[in-house]
């Protein structure tokens, strides 16, 4: 049966979501986060697109993505592809590495967006990883927070919806519970009308 084609048009936006097969790791060490992260990079030279938000949990990933001229599948055919091959020649296995296609929930909302970035950030704390969140150095929140340089992300979308110092923002907005914010007629939000939370959870 031919699998379903995924909507998309130049500059879609999308949560990206890939497990381990049957859930097993997808990173044995720091040298296997190191070299998704490269090929992540080599995947953004070769099929431009922004990145947003990313997290590297042990059996899944997070990618906060939005295509520019290249469909998601392209990005993510090549940049898994490329991975695959590495994990299974590093510890000597065959076969499946990713579990089933990735999973790509279009982000059709400013609220959303902000939504989706907060729920990758947050996913080392919820999984107990670490105490405090910039302990964690496997996903963007230290751009965001930190101003860590990090030629992978783009942090400039996501704060500019913040009030200045627009880094505390964010980092207040991510910590203070789970509401999501009321984007204002000026982009910026209005922290007095919470919303029930709307996590994807996988």
């Amino acid at each position: 049966m031919a699998r379903k084609r995924r909507d998309w048009f130049p500059g879609a936006k999308y949560h990206i979501t890939s497990r381990g097969i049957r859930r097993t790791a997808l990173f044995h060490d720091d040298a296997d986060r190191l070299h998704y992260l490269g090929l992540l990079g080599e995947t953004k030279s070769r099929h431009p697109f922004i990145l947003h938000t990313y997290c590297l949990m042990t059996n899944h990933i997070h990618l906060q993505l939005e295509t520019i001229t290249t469909p998601t599948g392209i990005i993510m055919k090549h940049l898994h592809n490329k991975y695959a091959k590495y994990f299974n020649k590093r510890n000597e296995y065959q076969g499946h590495v990713f579990e089933n296609r990735y999973g790509a929930e279009w982000i059709d909302s400013a609220v959303y967006e902000l939504d989706v970035s907060k729920y990758i950030h947050l996913n080392p704390l919820k999984a107990n990883i670490v105490r405090k969140l910039e302990d964690y150095p496997w996903s963007s929140y230290r751009s965001y927070v930190l101003n860590e340089e990090n030629p992978l992300v783009t942090t400039k979308h996501i704060l500019s919806y913040f009030p200045d110092p627009q880094p505390k923002s964010y980092d207040i907005y991510l910590t203070s519970g789970f509401c999501d914010p009321e984007i204002g007629e000026d982009g910026k939000i209005n922290k007095n009308i919470p919303k029930k939370p709307k996590l994807i959870l996988y």
